[in-house]
């Protein structure tokens, strides 16, 4: 990317770097995947290099594994570091409960074992990921090859009697063959329009024979950082009950981040 970031990047980029100050040498830190994770993994590359920042990442992407490594963020398994501190990463939607919708780059599988394998989730987002209700973004299903079709009708059937405002499921293409995740397998996308109840619609399609995982984050996330274009910054503590101001300075011409 060339000259000026845009707005919405101006907003990602303050949103991602004010999460950076969260983690502190000696942690164990989940990385999220996303193009507002990969800002956040820029900034944590950029303290590891200048101020000797000591971390271990766990990446919840391929994709995310190799910026870190590039970025010089040693890289471990989940496995591994057996627990984490935090985990950072975006989001497609919140709520006033930061409840979330993830899956837009169909690593939310990875994206909700991380997270709920650490002592707290931020999020990191631009302002037009708030939502008053859950359910505009497409609810991504992350399902085994195996019987498709059947899942897929199996899903179709149980929407029936939730409480959305669309029952549409595209089966996510990469060009013209179907979306491979990094298990190895599909994304249904649900076009639901509104979720009147997350909490129930991810119990149940959780229970579908085909059905790995479902987008929805519920009572996962701790905070959320929302990034303004101008530099401002809003930090929600949802156990605190805090609402924080803050600002970062944002860059007006290429640097480190630039090529995201």
């Amino acid at each position: 990317m060339q000259g000026e970031l845009s707005p919405i990047d101006r907003a990602k980029f303050a949103a991602a770097k004010r999460s950076c100050a969260f983690v502190e040498s000696g942690m164990r830190v989940g990385l999220g995947t996303g193009s507002t994770a990969a800002w956040m993994v820029r900034g944590l590359g950029e303290r590891v290099r200048e101020e000797g920042l000591k971390i271990r990442g766990v990446p919840t992407s391929s994709r995310t594994a190799a910026l870190a490594r590039e970025m010089g963020i040693e890289v471990v398994t989940l496995d591994e570091a057996r627990w984490l501190d935090v985990t950072i990463d975006g989001a497609d939607e919140f709520d006033a409960d930061l409840n979330l919708i993830k899956g837009g780059g169909g690593a939310h599988l990875q994206e909700k074992i991380v997270a709920t394998a650490s002592d707290q989730m931020i999020v990191i987002a631009d302002p037009a990921k708030e939502v008053a209700h859950l359910g505009a973004f497409p609810l991504p299903l992350e399902v085994i090859p195996f019987g498709l079709n059947a899942t897929r009708a199996l899903v179709e059937e149980a929407l029936e009697s939730l409480d959305v405002f669309g029952r549409e499921t595209v089966l996510r293409m990469d060009g013209d063959t179907p979306f491979v995740t990094d298990e190895g397998n599909h994304v249904l996308d649900l076009h639901l329009k509104r979720i009147g109840n997350p909490r129930q619609l991810s119990l149940v399609v959780n229970q579908i024979p085909g059905v790995v995982e479902n987008g929805l984050f519920i009572d996962i996330c701790d905070v959320v950082v929302i990034g303004e274009g101008d530099g401002r910054v809003e930090v929600r503590d949802i156990n605190a009950g805090t609402i924080t101001h803050d600002r970062v300075e944002i860059p007006e011409n290429d640097n480190l981040f630039s090529d995201i």
